[in-house]
């Protein structure tokens, strides 16, 4: 992986919530890069093992952590070992959370229903309540837990992952687009909690890139771009999907001891114009 460009974090502790993903795993190897030490954390502490040995290939330091974002109990236990491994928290990044399938509105508006196909009105509201939860919920709590540690300590970073459907919903997935608006309301109101604790909580708000959880939405199974896809890019100032590595720089600003030492509360778009652009 080639940084856009180089912050020291030399000494730092990050905890990467979802890290064995492909987001997630991104931002662990960029930390490491930087010198931070680094856990990766997952339900199944076996998938980040292909991150903790790019890491440890590259010459940083790592530990794979099983853990539930919405479990305090697996949550407590998983702090408890960062701890006794490196005796202390500096950065948490947020990032376990997604869309849910069985969530989706199939259709853009009701008019747009055909026969029996599953609407708003027939939809398990169960799977939006385990949308919301997954995203909302399973950012507060490691906020709370590890964030408990990470009072007094230098450079204290949390950054939570946001949306461009926070800015403003996103047809097909209301549950997604209300549980990422609630963080970015999270985002803002942590960020004056802890503002004179020494922590700053900022937020990154993708906009859309091309990842293996949205390609069945936006691609037909031949590589064609589905109709949803033509919106997207028709409504993207820049004209294209981004690149999953177009956050790192945004990560690394906000994490910066230096450059970023007094940002707080900021949600901030890495979208391709997508969300100041009204279609004229």
């Amino acid at each position: 992986m080639e940084l856009p460009f180089q912050i020291d974090l030399s000494g730092e502790v990050a905890v990467v919530t979802g890290g064995s993903g492909i987001i997630g795993g991104m931002f662990c190897r960029a930390l490491a890069l930087c010198g931070a030490k680094v856990a990766v954390l997952g339900r199944k502490a076996e998938n980040g093992e292909p991150v903790k040995a790019d890491i440890e290939a590259a010459g940083g330091e790592a530990i794979t952590v099983s853990a539930d974002v919405m479990s305090k109990e697996s949550l407590e236990k998983a702090k408890q070992e960062i701890l006794d491994k490196w005796g202390k928290i500096n950065i948490l990044v947020n990032c376990a959370g997604g869309a849910v399938k069985s969530a989706q509105i199939p259709q853009d508006q009701f008019s747009d229903i055909e026969g029996d196909m599953l609407n708003f009105f027939t939809t398990d509201m169960e799977n939006v309540r385990s949308e919301l939860d997954l995203n909302l919920y399973g950012t507060m709590l490691p906020t709370q837990i590890f964030g408990a540690s990470m009072v007094g300590q230098e450079n204290a970073n949390i950054i939570n992952i946001s949306s461009m459907g926070a800015y403003g919903p996103l047809t097909r997935i209301p549950g997604y687009s209300s549980a990422k608006a609630a963080i970015s309301n999270f985002t803002e109101w942590a960020a004056n909690y802890f503002a004179k604790s020494g922590i700053r909580v900022n937020a990154l708000a993708p906009g859309f890139f091309q990842t293996t959880q949205n390609h069945a939405l936006h691609f037909n199974p031949d590589g064609t771009p589905t109709p949803r896809s033509k919106k997207i890019i028709d409504s993207t100032p820049m004209g294209k999907y981004g690149d999953p590595e177009d956050l790192i720089g945004a990560l690394l600003f906000l994490v910066s001891p230096k450059g970023s030492s007094f940002v707080t509360g900021v949600i901030l778009p890495v979208d391709g114009g997508f969300h100041c652009y009204l279609g004229v």
